[in-house]
């Protein structure tokens, strides 16, 4: 059972961690305590065995509807996100540490790349091309990968996940989503939004938790049927992830490890280093990589 302040933030948010994994359990950690504030369990392999092949009959469906289609869902999905703002970002901080502003600041980047992804659910373009054969021209079409798996970390537990999966799904594609042990509530509550969401559409299978440890991050690594893999975490891990799934000729989106060493000289206003050091992100996402890749990560969700 959830932890009481847990328990309340949870039902504000309208929503219940849904936990039938038959595996180990996954506890949440007070990170201000040290007390266990809640827990699901994770999938066993049969469990995710049969989440993935559901993911996939839903694909050949979804792949078919309409891009703008599938950006209505997404945009339900950001209208549900911002009326749960604030619950959803007190749990980020009952289960990282993070400061309150700082948890809401993440929804928010799960607001904002929802907006995104309904715009670019209108611009999945394709070039037109000049042929020498007369009465003849060559068009570029793209197709969605199927089936893709996307590793979150537990420093940014809930927008990484959005930043790929709101532009997978848009892009024609299902997403499991395995998140960091550490953060269980989190990705449970967001489940639970992404339910009403699918049921709401007729989508049920877009977006599926596979809750687990490193035993399940390699069964995703592994599996054939889940052709792009995007990791976040560590640069050793992300050394295995690459190799585990190059191995089957597997695409991999990886942001690994941190990008902020700072070097603050004699001569330096200290009060304005202190703001500027203390304000700055400590992942890989201020870098730019994916700030300036919405159609290039998006191209990552796409076959030509």
């Amino acid at each position: 059972m959830p932890s009481e302040r847990a328990k309340a933030v949870l039902d504000r948010l309208g929503v219940a961690a849904a936990d039938d994994g038959g595996g180990e359990p996954l506890e949440s950690v007070d990170p201000s305590s040290g007390r266990i504030q809640g827990r699901i369990h994770a999938l066993t392999r049969a469990q995710y065995d049969a989440r993935v092949a559901a993911a996939l009959r839903r694909f050949e469906e979804w792949r078919m509807r309409p891009a703008p289609k599938r950006g209505e869902v997404i945009r339900r999905l950001g209208d549900l996100l911002r009326a749960h703002k604030e619950p959803l970002g007190e749990l980020v901080s009952l289960e990282t540490g993070k400061i309150r502003a700082e948890g809401a600041g993440e929804v928010q980047e799960m607001i904002d790349i929802c907006d995104f992804a309904v715009g670019l659910s209108r611009q999945l373009h394709g070039l037109t091309i000049a042929s020498e054969r007369p009465r003849h021209r060559l068009t570029e079409q793209w197709h969605p990968l199927g089936a893709v798996g996307i590793v979150t970390a537990f420093n940014f537990p809930v927008a990484v996940w959005a930043w790929n999966a709101a532009l997978g799904a848009v892009c024609g594609d299902v997403c499991l989503w395995k998140p960091s042990p550490l953060t269980p509530l989190c990705s449970a509550a967001v489940q639970a939004l992404c339910g009403k969401v699918a049921a709401e559409h007729g989508a049920d299978g877009i977006f599926t938790l596979v809750p687990g440890g490193a035993e399940a991050g390699g069964w995703l690594c592994d599996d054939s049927r889940v052709p792009l893999i995007s990791f976040t975490g560590s640069v050793a891990a992300g050394r295995t992830v690459a190799a585990r799934v190059a191995a089957r000729l597997g695409r991999t989106i990886l942001e690994l490890g941190g990008n902020n060493g700072v070097i603050v000289l004699d001569d330096a206003d200290i009060d304005l280093a202190v703001r500027a050091i203390t304000f700055a992100p400590s992942a890989p996402r201020a870098s730019g990589a994916r700030r300036r890749a919405g159609c290039s990560c998006s191209a990552g969700w796409l076959d030509p």
